[in-house]
């Protein structure tokens, strides 16, 4: 029966999700009506000393990550450095190979720090005006620009800014360039499968005559040439952001040493900071500050006129994201407290290998609640110590550890109510019924490349 009280209340947070309900206010009830079957009693108690300090403990972490990358994100659009990047892999790769053009566009925004939920607005009516110019069906669209935006840039690339690759930081006191090897062979491997797969299903469709479709909506406006950034300039905060980043990740070590203890005449005691569960989270925080000071510099005249209503509506989908991850992690917090959840971890218990441990858990509760952040934080908060035990055991590295619970995230997290594929389905005008079959497809070879990073590891001992 307890089992059944936490399915239940995970299905039922599935399906308010999957419905467009929002998951700051179902998650709570979920949560709650899991403990109100439980013990009646429990629940007022259980809201104020767990539900909520573990949803206000994820934005005391993460928001500010949010925030800057969002701001970042919009800056790159409103400057149009975006535009600038997607002309000139077009003008290098050529319009011919329109689903590898979009894939790449899609790596260099996400990769250089911009929001994935920015990224699909941004490359949409660029990928719709060369599947167009190229007879490539459209509802091939939606796989495409998953592989670029949601795959191998979100959590296998060593470095990327992505918040899927922050959050195992703050747990296995790992940086964002954990374990860069394996990231890079599971990066190939997404990448090489992935357009392999569109490639084919391209030719089938061109064989079967099919062209880009009729009848579509939400279709943008034919592209129109326009005066753009200079591309060196337009791809200079990206490359920016990830040399800080990684500059950042090796020099708060030096700067501040193991931990640092802050002393003001107002506080009652010296504050001790672990600078090593931190640097990650620094690292990627100061990289973002400084690309956003780099573009306000230089196209301050373009950005000047928006950067008000640019940044309202950055800071308001920051905002947003943030408190529906925080909602689930409170969710999550919710859940390992429940005697259901002690048969759920047992059953997880009985997996000998510690890193198909982690990755079949993280890439199971990314996959119930939607979400690959959501899952992963539920999964590492109820599960890290677990993991860490069974990884020293094996003399298996953090940074291992690390890298399989940021890519298992985003292993099957893009089920049909994950939030990043209706906003996908919904900016392109298409359906899940068009659609999902190819995106499903990446999600199924993003889910492999996990274990294919696991084997390898394994087989050869890179890290």
């Amino acid at each position: 029966m307890d089992f059944l009280i936490v399915l239940a209340a995970l299905l039922f947070l599935m399906f308010a999700a999957y419905r467009g309900y929002s998951v700051i206010l179902f998650a709570p009830i979920a949560a709650l009506g899991a403990v109100l079957l439980t013990n009646p009693a429990a629940v007022a108690p259980i809201f104020n000393t767990v539900f909520m300090p573990k949803m206000v403990s994820f934005v005391e972490l993460y928001l500010p990550v949010f925030l800057l990358g969002a701001v970042f994100g919009k800056l790159i659009e409103l400057s149009g450095y975006s535009k600038a990047i997607v002309r000139s892999v077009i003008n290098l790769i050529g319009p011919g190979k329109a689903i590898a053009t979009i894939v790449i566009v899609c790596a260099l925004l996400t990769y250089g720090g911009v929001s994935l939920f920015v990224v699909v607005f941004t490359v949409y009516p660029f990928a719709a005006e060369l599947f167009r110019q190229s007879g490539i069906p459209k509802r091939l669209m939606g796989g495409t620009i998953a592989l670029g935006a949601f795959s191998f840039t979100m959590d296998s690339v060593p470095g990327t800014p992505q918040i899927q690759n922050i959050i195992p930081s703050a747990f296995f006191k790992t940086t964002t360039w954990a374990a860069p090897w394996l990231g890079l062979a599971g990066s190939a491997f997404i990448i090489v499968l992935g357009l392999t797969y569109l490639n084919w299903r391209r030719r089938q469709a061109m064989a079967a005559g099919e062209g880009y479709g009729t009848a579509l909506v939400n279709e943008p406006a034919p592209f129109e040439a326009e005066r753009l950034p200079n591309p060196v300039l337009a791809f200079a905060p990206l490359v920016l952001v990830g040399a800080l980043n990684f500059a950042f990740t090796r020099l708060i070590p030096l700067w501040y040493g193991a931990t640092y203890s802050a002393e003001l005449p107002g506080l009652p005691k010296p504050l001790v900071v672990d600078i090593k569960k931190m640097t990650a989270i620094w690292s990627v925080e100061a990289a973002l500050l400084v690309g956003i000071i780099f573009v306000l510099i230089f196209a301050f005249r373009t950005i000047a006129r928006r950067f008000a209503e640019g940044s309202r509506q950055a800071v308001s989908g920051a905002l947003l994201a943030s408190i529906n991850t925080a909602s689930e992690y409170g969710f999550g917090g919710v859940i390992a407290a429940l005697p259901g959840f002690a048969v759920v971890s047992g059953a997880l218990q009985g997996i000998p290998n510690p890193l198909v441990k982690e990755a079949v858990s993280v890439t199971a509760l990314a996959g119930i609640t939607g979400s690959a952040s959501g899952g992963l934080s539920i999964a590492l908060a109820a599960m890290s110590q677990t993991f860490i035990d069974g990884a020293q055991a094996a003399g298996i590295p953090m940074e291992v550890l690390h890298r399989v619970a940021a890519m298992a995230s985003g292993g099957m997290d893009t089920l049909p109510h994950n939030g990043a594929v209706i906003t996908l389905l919904a900016v392109t005008g298409l359906t899940h019924r068009q659609a999902y079959k190819d995106i499903f497809a990446i999600t199924l070879l993003k889910t492999l490349a996990v274990f294919f990073v696991i084997g390898l590891y394994y087989t050869t001992g890179i890290v």
